[in-house]
């Protein structure tokens, strides 16, 4: 890969944070999925851990899946959008070998990075961005914390102020939807951009904008409803009901993703 083509998305990823809407960034967990949701007008596409472990028969969250996710950065890195490869908590707590996967992440095209603390020391997790940080420059360090969904909340602010003090790009809270907490953040971050995991009853897209979040994600949920599709296709032909209802990409369709 070239080392045009390693520097290529950075900036661009960083503006689409940065702009009167938030980000939608929808997440794949293939080849396929991801070539879809850019050919429908999705600039940026993340990668969902839980769908590149579940597809690879893998358990999420546990370090399992540093080749597979690598291998999915190699294919989707060469695809025209940009790319935000989740890497879970790097799959290290050593900060070198956490900045040394994510040089190989920017070398297979990444533009962007989601590192998660799971509620770890708040030191070892400033260490791993400012490791990323020096180890690939240019790479779009989204910190994640766990504080609400591993926790009641507590310890927020200090967290995601540190990690942007760190050098983060942008602050990542999944399970967080309140929208008093919310303001609040997006004030003490300062310019920081504030992703959050969309939920299903939580605030809209547009209300989210409204509240200042940057980044809105979709995390495993598409992962999970294709699977939900899947089963409901095959159990409406057992049960002798019509099925492919919903949007069902033709097998040409599908051929000319891989092209």
């Amino acid at each position: 890969m070239t080392d045009d083509h390693a520097a290529r998305p950075a900036g661009t990823f960083a503006a689409l944070h940065h702009r009167d809407r938030p980000l939608l960034l929808p997440n794949a967990w293939d080849h396929a999925s991801a070539a879809l949701l850019h050919a429908h007008g999705f600039p940026a596409v993340g990668t969902t851990s839980l769908g590149v472990a579940a597809a690879a028969g893998l358990p999420d969250g546990v370090r399992a899946t540093r080749e597979e996710t690598l291998r999915l950065a190699g294919t989707l890195g060469a695809l025209p959008f940009l790319l935000s490869v989740d890497a879970e908590d790097g799959f290290s707590d050593d900060p070198g070998e956490v900045g040394a996967f994510a040089a190989e992440l920017r070398a297979r095209g990444a533009a962007g990075i989601n590192l998660e603390d799971g509620l770890g020391p708040v030191g070892r997790h400033v260490a791993k961005i400012r490791a990323v940080r020096a180890a690939a420059p240019g790479l779009f360090v989204n910190a994640r914390t766990d504080t609400y969904w591993l926790g009641d909340g507590e310890g927020t602010r200090e967290r995601a102020v540190a990690y942007r003090d760190a050098g983060a790009d942008g602050v990542f809270v999944p399970g967080l939807t309140d929208a008093g907490v919310i303001t609040a953040l997006v004030r003490d971050l300062e310019g920081c951009p504030l992703n959050v995991l969309y939920a299903s009853g939580g605030p809209s897209l547009a209300r989210l904008g409204d509240l200042g979040v940057r980044r809105v994600s979709l995390g495993s949920l598409p992962y999970r409803q294709a699977l939900g599709a899947a089963l409901d296709t095959v159990v409406a032909v057992r049960e002798g009901r019509e099925a492919g209802e919903g949007t069902v990409p033709s097998y040409r369709e599908v051929q000319e993703l891989a092209g």
